[in-house]
């Protein structure tokens, strides 16, 4: 039979020409203008002419529009390759686990879905049948982004497989007792199955899009070849309304990225009702993807349509489909045949005869059942087109019916999305519609059974054959066995140890110098990632630019302004920078992709994403939970950190929170630290924790969030001592004492221990020399490199005692026999500090910016938050004073002085 790939079919082939000889005579005409005036005036025309149509209501698609049929006519299907039949009793046995799996949960008030899966059933069957491949062939197999709402019917397959078993099917949603199934693709929940959490809905297609655009770095760049891979990505209609959802499809398109399909499933409701209600989702959707470049096949009606369309000579079906909204399509799908006649039908007189040579099934048949998403020939028709197409992404939008098969009670309700159960009697019914070998007797005390033909029954051998066939079980998650990566030489990180003498230097400086110096390492430098939004000049990482060259898969076919200059601005297609543009979304998506290489391409990775620190956790904190869930690492740098230091910028840019937000997630390692130094130790150890030898018991899957400033100031030499190391990475160390800092304060002097991070610290340092000097105060300080995981390490002392394992959190560790109150200093708010207040046995407070932002000079700001030195004095003094150990009145006196 003809080749559908060989072809490129119309929309209009639908449509019988009633006139050849008139059609050609058009053609001819447009042929013989753009042969005698050239291409563009027969364009021009051709515009002038549809603008003229359409003045005059003559009812045509728009240009990035097709008429509402399918792209690929029943003529030019390809014949499926396989057993339609076998397929059809496996999909059968996985509806109805699915929906079982649900109501049976539905008793222990866990919920669930059943309407998703039902309608997407073929979309997910075509494509483990005879498409998705797996990881045990070849390469990496493909990328499946999964529905999260349709889970049920991935776990009832699994069981078809026999790689989960009905024990796990009736902990669905109870997973506490470590047989469950989470609700959702969760990979740090079901490792073996999912690789992408997809439920915060707008994610996955972001994520879909930067992991074929990760794929094919990869392969540029010569870390492995993953071209045969294939990203799926699989969508609801509602779902694209997130803006994350198409915020990237233009990258997709531009980059030419044809390892990409969205499948969108288009059953025109969402949540709480239609998508489109008064319009129609795949008309939009059609336009939006065409007008980003991207390559649209659209499956819509089954083959019970072909009478229908056989019979519009007239056009006025094709017309009618396109004028009915989408809330009207869900109102036909619960109605009677004489609804639809007068209703759909009697609109046109042509469709009025029409409707008099259809019978009464045949109308419901139509308007109830057959949609071309149902039907495992049609959507094998639009992958394998999906498939052929180079040089463009292509999008499937599957037009389908929420709840399909599941009976009269759920199929297209608006409810439908909450509905968690069927009752015994509507079981009944859809094994009836089904055709499954189950008994009455089989619901014993109401309960309904699971299905399984058998172990070895010829439905699972076929199931089984068909995956060997494509490289094994989908979906699958592969925990590579890697070899720890090397560490680098110790030189890269010794080099700060020094630290800078006179020279002022920015701890985003110094980060960057490391970044530098550890890329260039023989062993590990290629598998740096560096990620950044359209800032990289703003953070000094203009350097990299020539030496790593910034990925294009183009290259570079332009010669760059800068040319002539040191530090050019070079794309290559080998580039090792990924500079994403002003796109937070993408570059997270970017750090996702390469952050996850280790489990899906079996390539660890070391990306780090810098940017600044105020759109990152707050812009893209879904993101981060995401990379958390998906059991990424990597360095997270949050640049320009704090509220004060960032001069002039003001509110949207003074981040003063960011870090409480981190600490909400458990697999971030959150780190402010202060010095070049301890950067260093910090990066160290994270690359030892992440990509190296293992302690016993020590989660790998976890990421650094590290904090630094622009703010150029002398960096210290790393103190000599025991611990020193430790205590960076444990959050907390003492950087010198009132003696070490040479101020020799008076014998018995009050004395005061300042914790200060970050930038914090420079006038937390100032403020210990004034103490001394004009009050007479001793002040030891201590630089707290990471609060939060000094709290962590504190809640699992208190856990560890409620066992009956006695254990003292570090920071009481640490601060053990340290004299005087403790006064904390942060250029975030309070919050920040306070997480360990309850560990610290000596008087506690602490100072922060709490507040909006503003614009001001960095000295300005510190006075308006009231965290500058002569502020820290003021609230060291009034701590002193509450215990009597100075006067009262030196706290006035103070204040006075350095007018507060």
């Amino acid at each position: 039979m003809t080749d559908p790939h060989a072809i490129q079919p119309s929309a209009l082939d639908q449509l019988p020409d009633r006139d050849p000889e008139e059609t050609a005579e058009w053609q001819a005409s447009l042929d013989a203008v753009a042969k005698a005036a050239g291409p563009h005036r027969a364009a021009y025309l051709m515009r002038r002419t549809l603008e003229r149509a359409e003045g005059a209501g003559v009812a045509l698609p728009k240009l990035l529009e097709t008429d509402y049929v399918n792209t690929i006519p029943t003529a030019a299907e390809p014949t499926v390759d396989g057993d339609e039949e076998m397929e059809q009793r496996i999909t059968a046995w996985n509806r109805w686990n699915a929906a079982a799996m649900v109501t049976r949960g539905s008793k222990y008030g866990v919920g669930g879905h059943i309407a998703t899966f039902a309608s997407a059933a073929w979309l997910y069957e075509t494509g483990f049948n005879h498409f998705f491949r797996g990881k045990e062939g070849d390469g990496s197999g493909d990328q499946l982004y999964i529905q999260g709402h349709a889970s049920p019917g991935i776990y009832a397959r699994a069981f078809l497989d026999g790689r989960l078993n009905e024990g796990h099917l009736d902990n669905f949603r109870r997973e506490s007792g470590g047989n469950g199934l989470p609700s959702y693709p969760h990979p740090r929940r079901l490792p073996w199955l999912w690789e992408f959490p997809t439920v915060s809905m707008g994610l996955g297609p972001i994520s879909a899009i930067y992991q074929a655009r990760f794929n094919r770095y990869l392969t540029s760049r010569g870390i492995k070849d993953v071209s045969d891979s294939h990203v799926w990505a699989f969508l609801g209609d509602g779902e694209m309304d997130e803006p994350e959802s198409t915020t990237a499809l233009t990258l997709a398109a531009r980059e030419g990225l044809d390892n990409l399909t969205f499948v969108i499933n288009c059953n025109l409701q969402r949540l709480d009702g239609p998508v489109r209600a008064n319009f129609k989702i795949v008309q939009e959707l059609e336009a939006l993807f065409r007008g980003s470049g991207w390559n649209v096949v659209k499956t819509l009606w089954g083959t019970a349509w072909d009478e229908l369309f056989a019979l519009d000579t007239t056009g006025a079906l094709v017309r009618r489909l396109r004028e009915v909204p989408d809330a009207q399509v869900q109102t036909y799908q619960t109605r009677d045949a004489a609804y639809i006649r007068q209703d759909f039908f009697g609109k046109d007189p042509a469709l009025v005869e029409m409707a008099k040579l259809l019978s009464d099934d045949k109308i419901l048949e139509c308007f109830h059942f057959s949609r071309g998403g149902h039907e495992a020939r049609k959507v094998y028709a639009a992958y394998r087109a999906a498939l052929a197409h180079k040089g463009a992404p292509t999008v499937i939008l599957a037009q389908t019916v929420k709840g399909h098969t599941l009976g009269k009670g759920f199929a297209s309700k608006n409810a439908n999305h909450q509905m968690k159960k069927l009752t015994v009697d509507e079981f009944k019914d859809m094994r009836d519609l089904l055709g499954l070998p189950i008994k009455d007797s089989d619901f014993v005390d109401g309960v309904v059974p699971y299905g399984h033909p058998g172990a070895d029954s010829p439905e699972v051998r076929y199931l089984q054959e068909r995956r060997a066939a494509l490289g094994g079980p989908a979906p699958a998650r592969r925990t590579h066995a890697l070899a720890p990566l090397p560490a680098p030489a110790e030189k890269a990180f010794a080099a700060f140890d020094k630290g800078s003498g006179s020279q002022s230097v920015a701890t985003t400086m110094a980060f960057v110098r490391l970044v530098k110096d550890l890329v260039r390492d023989k062993e590990t430098g290629k598998r740096w990632v560096p990620i950044v939004p359209d800032e990289a000049r703003t953070f000094g990482m203009e350097s990299l630019f020539p030496s790593l060259g910034i990925y294009s898969p183009k290259g570079q076919t332009y010669e760059p302004v800068d040319r002539d200059q040191l530090m050019y601005y070079k794309e290559a297609t080998n580039g090792q920078i990924l500079n994403e543009g002003i796109t937070e979304a993408g570059s997270m998506a970017d750090f996702i992709a390469a952050s996850t290489a280790y489990a899906t391409h079996g390539e660890a990775m070391i990306p780090f994403y810098i940017f600044y620190s105020m759109f990152g956790w707050q812009r893209t904190a879904d993101q981060m939970w995401q990379l958390g869930d998906q059991l990424g690492r990597g360095f997270l740098v949050g640049a320009t950190a704090g509220r004060t230091t960032l001069t002039g910028e003001g509110l949207q840019h003074a981040d003063g929170h960011t870090p409480v937000i981190a600490a909400t997630n458990p697999a971030a390692l959150t780190y402010d630290p202060a010095f070049a130094y301890e950067i260093a130790v910090i990066v160290r150890e994270g690359l030892r924790r992440m990509y190296g030898e293992a302690k016993p018991g020590e989660d790998q899957n976890v990421f650094y969030y590290l904090t630094v400033y622009n703010e150029p100031m002398p960096q210290p030499a790393k103190p000599q001592g025991l611990g020193i190391d430790e205590g960076i990475v444990k959050g907390l160390y003492r950087f010198n004492t009132a003696e070490s800092a040479g101020l020799a304060p008076v014998a018995n002097a009050p004395r005061i221990q300042l914790l200060a991070s970050g930038t914090a610290i420079h006038w937390t340092l100032k403020a210990q020399r004034m103490l001394a000097e004009e009050w007479g105060v001793a002040a030891d300080v201590w630089s707290a490199t990471s609060w939060t995981e000094l709290r962590r390490d504190a809640m699992e002392a208190d856990d560890a005692l409620l066992r009956g394992e006695e254990r003292t959190p570090y920071v009481r560790q640490a601060l053990q026999g340290a004299e005087g109150p403790v006064l904390a200093v942060s250029d975030y708010m309070r919050q920040v500090p306070d997480q360990i207040a309850q560990w610290v046995e000596q008087d506690w407070s602490s100072l922060g910016a709490d507040g909006f932002g503003l614009s001001d000079t960095r000295e300005g700001a510190r006075r308006h938050f009231g965290v500058d030195a002569e502020s820290v004095v003021v609230a060291a003094l009034a701590q002193l004073a509450r215990r009597g150990e100075v006067k009262a009145t030196a706290v006035k006196e103070a204040r006075e002085r350095y007018g507060l």
